[in-house]
């Protein structure tokens, strides 16, 4: 596990950056904090990393969004608002999980009997005002 503390959310592309370091061969990788941690701008980070010139927004209401890296496809999946895991079934899940593009998971508490085995986990602890802690496994 690699532990990385922030002051300012500036510093995220730097986390952008050890994420896709430790990515190997997974491709699903599940942003687990409290509302207002930082995940969608995590997002955005390691979108813009990958190559990705798209704005980045949350897919809460759409529950995944679609950016066009250099290398890969990435979506963005939101799944604060599901109340149900038919709904998960309903958008084709595994067309998108199993695909081999990178999928960023926001919310994955309400979907973990769909998550694959192997993949990562960024954990966000906020702190004082922009403080963050990101733990990568």
């Amino acid at each position: 596990m690699k532990r990385i503390e922030i002051d300012s959310l500036n510093d995220l592309y730097d986390v952008a950056d050890e994420v896709i370091e430790a990515l190997g061969d997974r491709r699903v990788v599940l942003l687990r904090g409290g509302m207002g941690a930082g995940k969608t701008t995590l997002v955005s980070r390691i979108a813009a990393r990958l190559g990705a010139e798209d704005t980045v927004t949350s897919p809460t209401f759409a529950l995944v969004n679609q950016y066009e890296g250099r290398d890969m496809r990435i979506y963005h999946f939101d799944f604060y608002r599901i109340d149900r895991i038919e709904e998960v079934f309903d958008l084709g899940y595994e067309e998108y999980f199993y695909s081999g593009d990178l999928c960023l998971v926001e919310w994955p508490e309400k979907i973990e009997a769909l998550i694959p085995d192997d993949a990562m986990v960024v954990r966000i602890e906020v702190g004082e005002d922009e403080h963050r802690i990101f733990e990568i496994e």
